[in-house]
């Protein structure tokens, strides 16, 4: 092994590579030369007497061997982490990269606003931030943690809520004069919608009601759909249709009356927010002061 690099170091950099299949890469995000990162992993099977990593053309995947090394290599750097966190000042100031990623609309709205008091909380943090709705692999692409609207489905991750946001269904003034102003799930029969459409699957969001418990979906005809926050809401300010999203984002456009909230009786559940981490990373003090931190920021926001 290199001088001054440990087994730990070796560990840290291994668990990299499978994350992010590239010795390139790993080398990049651990700020060492390639060279090194070849050396270490070559030391690193050398010593273990087995082949780690499948080296091919296109990327770098574990063997049966590597894989099993790999979640005992996470357990190990985890534990070490918070092991080293409560006997130094890293508890109460954590240092290094953090990797963001967050849905736009919400991170302009409620994070970017008031960054600078986490970074003025915790200096040694270095931000990177990615904006988008899209979903992210957050292993593979080195994502410490990510900022998420809507039920998840995906089980591999460490979920925490920190709010659940009011739901309205509204439209703007000169739509409701010319198709009249919907008072019941029947009422909607003629509307039409400004639609939006998943990203990823394409697929069109129905609008949901709540009556009487239960949930209804219904679709509704429109000339146009979206797949972003601020189209959606100047369509609709524009006479186009129904819309159905979180109030926060049109509270401002309510207010001055450019849009109006119909069928209140029938809202929507609330959407959830949700912090998500992968699971070998829920212990780093890094992800924990920033997960926190959000916590704290949507505390009785609705």
């Amino acid at each position: 092994m290199e001088q001054g690099m440990d087994r730990f170091d070796a560990m840290r950099i291994f668990t990299r590579i499978v994350e992010l299949r590239s010795f390139t890469q790993a080398a990049h995000d651990l700020g060492y030369p390639k060279a090194t990162v070849t050396h270490a992993i070559k030391q690193l099977e050398t010593r273990l007497h087995v082949r780690l990593l499948q080296r091919t053309t296109r990327q770098v995947t574990p063997t049966l061997d590597g894989e099993a090394y790999y979640q005992r290599c996470v357990r190990l750097l985890a534990d070490l982490e918070e092991t080293e966190s409560v006997f130094t000042s890293a508890a109460q100031q954590p240092a290094g990269k953090l990797r963001i990623d967050m849905h736009s609309t919400l991170g302009m709205h409620f994070v970017m606003p008031v960054l600078d008091r986490f970074c003025a909380r915790y200096p040694l943090i270095e931000l990177e931030i990615g904006m988008g709705d899209r979903l992210v692999d957050l292993v593979r692409e080195g994502v410490d943690c990510v900022l998420r609207v809507g039920e998840l489905g995906d089980s591999s991750m460490v979920a925490r809520r920190v709010a659940l946001l009011e739901q309205i269904t509204c439209a703007s003034p000169a739509y409701l004069a010319a198709h009249g102003t919907p008072r019941t799930l029947a009422e909607l029969d003629g509307h039409r919608a400004v639609n939006f459409f998943s990203a990823q699957t394409g697929k069109v969001w129905p609008f949901d009601f709540r009556r009487d418990g239960q949930r209804h979906s219904v679709t509704l005809p429109g000339t146009v759909s979206v797949n972003n926050a601020d189209a959606y809401h100047a369509c609709c300010r524009a006479g186009m249709g129904l819309i159905q999203a979180p109030r926060y984002h049109l509270e401002q456009a309510l207010a001055a009356g450019a849009l109006v909230e119909v069928l209140a009786h029938l809202r929507p559940d609330p959407l959830p927010v949700s912090v998500l981490y992968p699971h070998h990373r829920q212990l780093s003090p890094r992800v924990r002061v920033f997960a926190d931190w959000i916590a704290s920021l949507f505390a009785g926001v609705h």
